[in-house]
């Protein structure tokens, strides 16, 4: 158990604190002991959340005002309460508009509230966090501004353009499902660049602030959360808002900033839902060309799949010289390169900003060599001349923008008049301004922004339309190591340089469907400021010159890639992506205190095989969606509860769990809902027993009680109850129905959840959850349904290993070794899960193409609780009612396949499998029904 947090006394400024996230701050510092400082324009709006704080017990003022003018809102602090000792930067706005038709006013809005606003706050504290050794600062970043938002489906609502993700349905893997989850709409501006990029600039600016903090114990991180919002109540359900609420974002956030939290700086949280992870750079092995004549685009094509090769990752914290010296060693080794197909820029117009000099001019020269027309932007009129003077001098085509990079419309006015077209935009321009951050001026600060940032927005926004229209596009973004790693010193370079990622990957999703490709680099190369420093053979080694190979290819229409990073220099290139930890994954329906997730750090922070890669919004919200049904519970279940079965290796909580059951909720159906389910199992319109509420004889099919388990509103908390445990991780093994009284065709039961058993499988958990049904009308017990799941991950925790005899729950139902005594073959339709979804398993996984390529799979596939109904159906129909099925889930099936389901009759059990005809696969194995006499359990009227 984690000891208590202290947060008695800490003063904390949070902006944008009027409503939603900042509000929930506001309310967890004030019910823990701080004095809360509201912040929000709106003085009604702040005033209200201090008057309800004061309501409470506790202790608020407010600060009004917009946080780009920090100075003032933190005057407003001190005067309060003295000093402030943490920040949480929250405050933000939006201006949606895609790339296209977005306004520099637009632009410059976002800019200045999220990234200005935040600097402007953390300038003003700065002077009290050392001067009192302590200070704590949040910033908060998005899903959008670390990965984009690719692969969701456009739509518009109130003439506004947006991004709607459904995602609902159950955890699944493959074949089965496991834990029934609600519909989910998730709501993002598509592409908003603005918004990403200033989002993904906080991220540098925390690491360099923490670089500068630790001698006076001041460290800044980064937190990305997803929460309901005022943007998001007109598209959410209500019971997916209640599950997004920002109450679960708030207590790590405590966590973060209490006196005796851990210790952590610069480092990355994504959250939501009651679903906690890290995030952190993950960078591959990478590749070195030898550096010689042979160091050409096509040499980097050739062996471009080796950069992109993370089968021997790396994990670095900062632009370390080692990374440089295992490059200056291996240079003298290399064989010349091999050359692929000649990379070519023969007619195409390509602008390099910033090229007067060093790596642009570099650029420049290698791309005329491959025939470009090249336009040089530079400030130095001298510099300019002087790069397209030695161009034209080698054969090449150049001519010089003379301004600075933020006028874009006369860079590619320049490229329109002397070339007649433009195809290519490579973003170099830059300047340092570098100074400790508590001696950094405001112009200091705006000068790197406006050069590194804005110049390459409105490069690009110049560029953009002509690209667009001729369905041909390539554009890279020219990042930094500070700005992955942060830097002292240099907190407004680092920062603008994160920016440039988060720009890139939104320029990217936009400019995919029209041909428009965005990559970033990160490069080092020797330079006028390192001449000072580096060794001769450094200078040499990592000339500017070893650099435009790379970026050559990566202009050109042989690169495949878009939305991607690379760090590159003296011949070498590695790929960057994200990498998120399995996390923690705490009850959904009850917000965790601080407390309960710092007793979790070392698991939330630990980035073993339930590591993740998400390269999207979509798939990073999985993790969160998946989280949704993972209730706390409450007490006992009562009433006519199976027994409780106790294994002596079963740990504390898992006899907690068992002895203690989840609250039971209500299911209630018609026979609407009857036969809409027998139809999602194929049943046709002759069927009219099963289709039919008029017929005499109308009634289910013996699976129908599967269903219970998308309708109960609380299951087992399986967090509580194996370790390392991770929603994503789950696969859905096997399904047992035991029928205890005939199935009534309209009806409200009692669904009674409860925990079964806790195996450990060495690397993995086997765990059984069950639901009895009862009927509410008369008390009597209609069915008990168990479902048994894998969690890959959650092992090792010496319990139980084996698990006990349950009769048919259990049985291995191997096929007897000979011929089946029946066999039915039956074509599926290809809208066979979008039928059977509608009885409640509402998985994008069965439905959306997008979703299913996410999972591996060509296409949408059948729900596994889909194709059991179809064998069980076809027994049915064989051998007549039976009290009970167990089936084991064995692969997956595609609408419009043909089931082959043979069975054998051993006694009063049938034992079947079923597969695919077409791909002569398995779908259900180590299946049996238990048969009943004619009539015994049929459905009543």
């Amino acid at each position: 158990m984690a000891p208590q947090l202290d947060f008695k006394d800490l003063v904390v400024l949070i902006t944008g604190a009027g409503g939603g996230i900042g509000k929930a701050y506001c309310h967890l510092f004030g019910s823990r002991g701080s004095k809360v400082v509201v912040n929000d324009v709106s003085e009604k709006a702040a005033q209200a959340v201090a008057d309800e704080i004061i309501a409470n017990g506790g202790q608020a003022a407010i600060a009004i005002g917009s946080v780009t003018d920090g100075q003032k809102i933190v005057d407003q602090a001190v005067k309060a309460f003295g000093t402030v000792h943490v920040l949480i930067n929250n405050a933000g706005i939006l201006r949606d508009k895609s790339f296209a038709k977005m306004s520099d006013a637009e632009w410059d809005a976002i800019i200045a509230v999220h990234l200005k606003g935040a600097y402007s706050m953390t300038k003003a504290c700065w002077p009290l966090f050392r001067k009192q050794k302590f200070g704590r600062v949040i910033n908060t970043a998005s899903p959008a501004g670390v990965y984009g938002n690719r692969g969701q489906v456009n739509y518009r609502s109130e003439g506004r353009k947006k991004v709607v993700g459904w995602m609902c349905g159950m955890v699944v893997w493959r074949c089965g499902s496991v834990a029934p989850i609600s519909v989910v709409s998730t709501t993002v501006v598509e592409a908003r660049a603005n918004d990403s990029a200033a989002k993904a600039a906080l991220i540098a600016f925390s690491m360099s602030l923490t670089r500068e903090g630790p001698k006076y114990n001041i460290k800044a991180n980064t937190i990305v959360p997803l929460a309901a919002s005022a943007m998001t109540e007109t598209v959410m359900p209500p019971d997916v808002l209640k599950s997004l609420t920002a109450e679960h974002i708030a207590p790590l956030v405590g966590v973060l900033t209490a006196k005796n939290g851990p210790d952590v700086g610069g480092r990355i949280f994504e959250l939501g839902g009651g679903f906690f992870s890290e995030v952190r750079w993950e960078r591959s092995q990478g590749y070195i060309w030898k550096t010689d004549k042979s160091f050409t685009p096509s040499a980097v094509a050739c062996k471009w799949d080796k950069v992109m090769d993370f089968s021997h990752p790396e994990y670095p914290t900062d632009a370390v010289p080692q990374d440089m010296i295992r490059v200056l060693e291996a240079q003298p080794t290399l064989q010349p390169n091999e050359q692929g197909p000649t990379v070519s820029f023969k007619d195409q117009t390509i602008i390099i900003t910033g090229a007067g000099n060093g790596l642009g001019r570099s650029y420049a020269i290698e791309l005329a060599r491959g025939g470009a027309n090249v336009v040089i932007n530079d400030v130095s009129e001298k510099a300019a001349q002087a790069v397209v003077d030695a161009i034209k001098a080698a054969g090449g085509k150049a001519a010089a923008a003379v301004c600075s990079a933020t006028d874009g419309e006369a860079i590619v006015k320049t490229a329109l008049d002397n070339f007649g077209g433009l195809h290519g935009v490579i973003c170099n321009a830059g300047i340092l301004r570098d100074k400790a951050f508590v001696n950094m001026t405001d112009d200091m600060w705006d000068a790197v922004i406006d050069v590194h940032l804005t110049g390459t927005f409105k490069v690009c926004k110049a560029a953009w339309p002509i690209f667009y229209k001729q369905k041909y596009g390539r554009i890279m973004t020219t990042a930094s190591p500070n700005g992955v790693y942060g830097c002292h010193g240099q907190c407004n370079y680092a920062t603008a340089k994160s920016g440039l990622i988060g720009f890139m990957r939104a320029l990217a999703i936009e400019g995919q469907k029209h041909n428009i490709f965005v990559n970033t680099i990160a490069p080092r190369a020797g330079t006028a400021m390192t001449a000072t420093v580096w060794t001769k053979e450094m200078l040499e080694t990592f000339k500017p010159d070893f650099i435009a190979p790379i970026v050559a290819y990566l202009v050109s229409d042989r690169c495949e890639q878009t939305g991607t990073f690379y760090e590159t220099f003296g011949g070498y290139a590695a790929q960057l992506r994200w990498q998120r930890s399995g996390g923690v994954a705490l009850p959904n329906d009850k917000p965790a205190t601080p407390e309960k997730i710092a007793s979790h750090w070392s698991e939330l922070t630990k980035f073993d095989d339930r590591a993740t890669n998400p390269t999207s919004t979509q798939e990073s919200f999985m993790a969160i969606m998946e989280n949704f049904e993972n209730k706390s519970g409450a007490g006992s279940s009562g009433g006519d509860a199976p027994a409780v079965d106790i294994d002596p290796k079963d740990s504390d909580a898992v006899k907690e769990a068992k002895q203690n059951a989840p609250a039971p909720s209500d299911w209630t159906y018609s026979e609407r809902d009857v036969m809409l389910y027998n139809l999602g199992i194929g049943a046709k319109a002759t069927d009219l027993d099963h289709t039919y509420e008029g017929a005499d004889n109308f009634e289910s099919y013996p699976t129908f009680p599967v269903l219970s388990q998308f309708m109960a509103d609380n299951g087992v908390d399986l967090n509580a109850i194996v370790p390392n445990f991770n929603p994503a991780k789950l696969l859905h093994g096997e399904q047992y129905l035991e029928l205890k009284a005939p199935i009534p065709v309209d009806a409200t039961l009692e669904l009674r959840p409860r925990l079964v058993e806790v195996l450990d499988k060495g690397k993995a958990a086997s765990v059984t959850t069950a639901i009895q049904g009862v009927n509410k009308a008369n008390g009597e017990v209609i069915f008990d349904t168990s479902s048994t799941t894998f969690i890959r991950g959650s092992g090792g925790f010496n319990g139980p290993r084996t698990g006990k005899d349950r009769g048919a729950a259990t049985a291995a139902n191997e096929p007897p070794k000979r011929g089946p005594d029946a066999v039915i073959e039956e074509k599926t339709s290809e809208d066979q899960a979008a039928l059977y979804r509608l009885s409640g398993d509402y998985n994008p996984l069965h439905i959306d193409p997008q979703f299913s390529a996410i999972g591996g799979f060509p296409k949408p596939i059948l729900h596994g609780l889909c194709s059991m109904g179809f064998a069980g159906r076809h027994v049915y129909q064989t051998f007549g009612p039976y009290k009970d099925i167990k089936v084991r889930f064995a692969g997956i099936v595609i609408p419009g396949e043909t089931l082959v389901t043979e069975m054998w009759k051993e006694g009063d059990k049938v034992i079947f499998r079923t597969s695919v005809k077409e791909r002569k696969a398995p779908a259900i194995s180590n299946a049996a029904v238990t048969l009943v006499p004619q009539g015994e359990l049929k459905s009543k009227l």
